[in-house]
């Protein structure tokens, strides 16, 4: 089994009969977003998958299906059908060794375009300067027309300077040098461009194109023409033609590709930077006690080694190996790199401590408790590489124009090619193939592929710094738009861990006031409720010993009721004791005093009679304020939600700065409320912490948990804040506005450089400015476009949410 934050549910690769399982299988040879865009369609057609998700960032596919219909296998097969690689992951593979699988890939990746790209970039320059003899007008008996705007440039600024400096170079005959040139280019385009050719026949023979269709055509039709005119110069020379050749072109497009590529992979790299940062969170090693000889003993083991229930030993400055409880020692932990909280946490005995984080101060030792892929590390690794895995919504217009975009550029390849040739004056036939040239080069699918994602990636590494954990794409757009904020009370506004500040024994009741509170906590006892632990802890500090509760029974939104040593007991608001027919005017009074004090008063009955009330008071957090602040200067409305009387609640909310309070409410209406909000056309939030808050948090368009609260509610939740700061509401709400300006942006880049650059490559200018784009800039521009999108998307690394 692997957990998720709050809940446990099967593995992505576990086999097993599960009911909509969801597999994530790792794709090779995707290039673009074309690619991902065949791989999805493909995946969604197939019989029992009802979800296909396909990242081109990570590279894999998850895909939800029912394996009563169809196999994990037959998806890989449906997957290499359409020509590109896959394979199912190592069931024992956990997030931490999958995570490093993938960054080894992505270094040896980058290492290998890198050491290509500067081999062929090196090769393209010699081959550039060997080739100027060969457009020299009139040289070796060429007509000399130089097609290539980009050459033509180069031949008359650099001629002058090569003449003097190597005029032997202009004594090599002319077949020669071009016999050269195209052995050179056949070995680059072999070595280094190989994979394009591959890859595009590839997707040829699955009746499918992609960006490498698109460089592969592009190049490949440069070479056989320069082929042509090198060995029969004579087919071009007898219909008036110039046999020029483009090897140096083909050269110096594969190497600005394959540059821009590296510039592509090592930003890409950059965008899981924080998901590295995780990983090497987690130590080697953990000292624990083992028996040896019949006495305890040190000893240092690998983590993986480290098995549930040992004791482990942690010293100052060292990393806590494990999850677990301490058992003995004092210290203070620094969880920042978990929550985004800067100031350390006091620990001490009974207290949880999380694998990865640092021991500032003293010794202490713990009991080990969850380990692997159920550690709390492992699980936000975990959440993190499904979130990055995830689709935004807004990706979906990309999707769509990348399913046709190759098809529609090779149309408008052969449209250019004809206009020049029936047009063009002179050379129509060599203008015409340039142009056509340019057309299939600059066209970049890679850039809409990648817009999205790329933000995805990193504003989900830049929230697990800041302590917020976003479960998607979907959640992080969604986040967005929010105007509305719903807060809970009780350990969201509050600090959830009251205290008892009164205690009224009824009139003429029977019980004293230690006898009355003891009857209460030991109720109490059973009870998860932060108002019930504040009672029991009430009744331990004063050394009172309290009995075990039979009979125990939370009544939803009114309190508990049971037996204590023979007494029946029924302890919560108003409308409980009205359940049961108790009459509370006798201290009617001085709970509505309570109430207006900000306390929640808790009525006491027992035996069917009055025994008085126990007030409770739980005191707002010192951050609230001032992140209710920040939300009501961002626009936000700002409602608080609880199940406590009228008076206490706003008592609470005029504290924390909050107009509007909905109060006395149960969890079903706390859904009715947040349903009403949504009936206004608003994007509502909820944040809560607790079981009741569950359903409140499936419900609102964006569900954010506390992290210290119950599993169940961050089960629910599309957004966890590990910090249990209402500020880290905010910070979500902020990076989620960030990052969909910076998805618009790039999807405005991606589109209007695709728009812009494709009529202008084929020559749309020329007729009013004789303005023609050759294919060796068009190749550094389609470059640019993907590196430019990848490092817009960076800045969000650097954004200031505060």
């Amino acid at each position: 089994m692997a957990t998720t934050i709050g809940t446990t549910y099967p593995a992505e690769n576990a086999p097993g009969p599960t009911a909509g399982q969801r597999i994530r299988i790792p794709v090779s040879g995707m290039t673009c977003a074309a690619c991902q865009s065949r791989v999805q369609k493909a995946l969604a057609k197939q019989p029992g998958v009802t979800d296909a998700s396909v990242n081109l960032m990570m590279k894999n596919a998850a895909v939800t299906f029912d394996p009563a219909v169809i196999t994990p296998d037959r998806l890989v097969e449906a997957i290499r059908k359409t020509g590109y690689g896959a394979e199912l992951a190592s069931p024992g593979q956990t997030a931490f060794e999958e995570q490093e699988a993938r960054d080894r890939a992505q270094v040896e990746e980058f290492t290998e375009l890198r050491r290509k790209a500067i081999v062929s970039g090196i090769i393209g320059v010699l081959a550039m300067v060997l080739s100027m003899p060969l457009m020299t007008a009139g040289e070796h008996g060429r007509p000399g027309a130089v097609a290539d705007p980009f050459m033509r440039w180069t031949m008359a600024t650099l001629t002058p300077g090569l003449r003097s400096v190597a005029p032997w170079l202009y004594t090599i005959p002319a077949a020669a040098l071009s016999y050269g040139l195209l052995i050179v280019t056949l070995g680059v385009m072999v070595w280094a461009g190989r994979h394009f050719y591959t890859r595009a026949w590839a997707a040829f023979r699955h009746h499918s194109a992609d960006m490498n269709t698109l460089v592969a055509v592009g190049t490949g039709a440069a070479f056989l023409y320069s082929v042509v005119a090198t060995v029969a110069p004579g087919f071009f020379l007898s219909r008036g033609l110039a046999p020029d050749v483009y090897y140096e072109a083909v050269i110096i497009i594969i190497a600005l590709i394959l540059t821009g590529n590296a510039f592509e992979a090592r930003a890409k790299r950059q965008t899981s930077a924080a998901l590295r940062g995780l990983v090497d969170l987690q130590p080697k090693t953990a000292r624990v006690v083992r028996s040896v000889n019949g006495a305890g003993q040190e000893a240092d083991v690998p983590v993986e080694d480290v098995a549930q229930g040992e004791t482990v030993v942690v010293r100052p400055g060292e990393r806590v190996p494990v999850d677990g409880q301490v058992v003995s020692g004092q210290s203070a932990v620094d969880e920042s790199m978990l929550t985004g909280e800067s100031l350390p946490v006091k620990k001490g005995s009974g207290d949880r401590v999380i694998g990865g984080t640092i021991n500032k101060t003293g010794s202490f030792r713990y009991t080990a408790t969850t380990l692997g892929s159920d550690s709390m590390l492992a699980q936000i690794v975990k959440l993190m590489r499904d979130a990055q895995g995830s689709r935004a919504p807004i990706q979906r217009l990309a999707d769509r124009v990348s399913g046709i975009f190759v098809p529609v550029v090779i149309s408008l390849a052969i449209a250019t090619f004809v206009a020049w040739f029936i047009a063009a004056d002179t050379a129509p036939a060599v203008r015409a193939f340039a142009a056509a040239v340019a057309v299939l080069i600059i066209a970049c699918p890679c850039a809409m592929g990648l817009a999205v994602p790329t933000a995805v990636m990193v504003s989900t590494g830049k929230g697990a710094e800041l302590g917020v954990l976003i479960k998607g794409g979907e959640a992080l757009q969604r986040a967005g738009d929010i105007r509305t904020v719903v807060l809970d009370k009780t350990g969201t506004v509050t600090e959830g861990k009251p205290t008892v500040t009164d205690i009224v024994v009824a009139p003429g009741a029977d019980r004293a006031e230690a006898e009355l509170i003891r009857l209460v906590a030991s109720l109490e006892t059973a009870s998860e409720h932060p108002l019930a632990d504040a009672i029991v802890r009430h009744a331990r500090e004063r050394g009172i010993a309290l009995a075990a509760p039979e009979g125990f029974d939370a009544v939803t939104g009114r309190g508990a009721v049971g037996m204590v040593d023979g007494v029946g007991l029924a302890v919560g608001n108003a409308a409980l004791m009205a359940d049961y027919a108790i009459d509370i005017a006798a201290v009617q009074g001085a709970a509505e005093r309570l109430a207006a004090e900000g306390k929640t008063p808790m009525y006491v009955a027992a035996n069917g009679a009055l025994a008085g009330v126990v007030a409770v008071a739980d005191p707002i957090k010192a951050t609230s304020r001032e992140a209710i602040e920040r939300m009501r200067s961002m626009g936000l409305d700002v409602v608080m939600l609880t199940g406590d009387n009228e008076r206490t609640a706003r008592a609470i909310a005029r504290e924390a700065g909050i107009d509007h309070v909905v109060a006395g409410v149960l969890p079903d209406g706390k859904v009715a409320e947040i349903k009403r909000l949504q009936a206004g056309e608003k994007v509502v939030a909820m944040v809560g912490d607790g079981i009741n808050d569950a359903p409140a948090l499936a419900q609102a368009d964006v569900g954010m948990a506390i992290g210290t609260g119950t599993d169940i509610a961050a089960e629910a939740a599309d957004v966890v804040l590990m910090r249990g700061d209402l500020r880290s509401a905010a910070h979500a709400i902020q990076l989620s506005r960030r990052t969909m300006r910076t998805m618009k942006q790039n999807l405005f880049w991606a589109f209007i450089y695709n728009v812009i650059g494709i009529p202008v490559a084929a020559g749309v200018l020329y007729p009013a400015f004789g303005v023609l784009l050759s294919p060796i800039l068009a190749s550094a521009a389609m470059a640019f476009s993907s590196v430019s999108v990848v490092t817009n998307s960076l800045r969000l690394r650097r954004a200031r949410i505060a």
